[in-house]
């Protein structure tokens, strides 16, 4: 596993079982340093809880996968030790949602953390002209290889969309952290200027909308 001290900042994902956020399944931690992935890890976990056929289908995690699993009270305190006074990103406060309420099931204390960074927030500031903001079309977008509605896939992703924005709005990730609110949902002001060589360019759209905040209406 890599050092604490090396890693940049952590993204977390999940995959629930069904509507309710605290029916983690699985869950991913990917570890980023100097814009890319340094370390990952993984693990199923056993929501004693039903699982959805829409869930099943998006996900392919079902009863069985997680019969042996680890439930999160078991799995949490691995969780805590790698989250513990870290920067977290997430693609949505979906992820966030989903630890806090699979702690408060099992009457374990909340994951800690230093700062908790929105990565969809960031990519709609970045790149306000894209359709959405969801993590397949960022993988288009930015020709990412992508296997969706994996925990540790979607986690992977949206630490490369955080590094690609702090990129595209040229900051460094402690520019981004030195900002005063725990839960980032934009950039420092004022931004850097745009447009500077390096610079990662999309064509501009007028039909661009707000979004949806969840974790796949982005």
């Amino acid at each position: 596993m890599t050092a604490r001290g090396a890693v940049d900042y952590f993204v977390v994902d999940v995959e629930t079982a069904n509507q309710a956020r605290a029916s983690i399944c699985q869950i991913g931690i990917a570890f980023f340093a100097g814009g890319r992935m340094v370390d990952s890890w993984e693990s199923l976990v056993n929501p004693h809880d039903e699982f959805l056929e829409f869930n099943v289908a998006l996900h392919g995690i079902g009863p069985g996968t997680v019969a042996h699993a680890p439930s999160w009270s078991e799995l949490c305190p691995q969780v805590m030790s790698l989250l513990a006074g870290a920067a977290v990103a997430s693609h949505t406060s979906f992820d966030r949602g989903a630890l806090n309420g699979a702690c408060l099931r099992a009457a374990v204390p909340a994951v800690p953390y230093a700062k908790w960074i929105d990565t969809c927030w960031l990519a709609r500031h970045a790149w306000p002209q894209l359709p959405n903001h969801k993590l397949p079309t960022l993988a288009r977008t930015f020709r990412i290889a992508y296997k969706a509605h994996d925990a540790l896939e979607d986690a992977r992703v949206a630490g490369e969309v955080l590094a690609l924005a702090l990129r595209e709005r040229q900051i460094s990730i402690g520019e981004l952290l030195a900002t005063p609110a725990n839960h980032i949902t934009g950039f420092p002001k004022p931004a850097s200027p745009r447009g500077a060589a390096g610079s990662l360019r999309v064509r501009r759209s007028s039909s661009a909308k707000p979004q949806a905040e969840d974790k796949r209406e982005c």
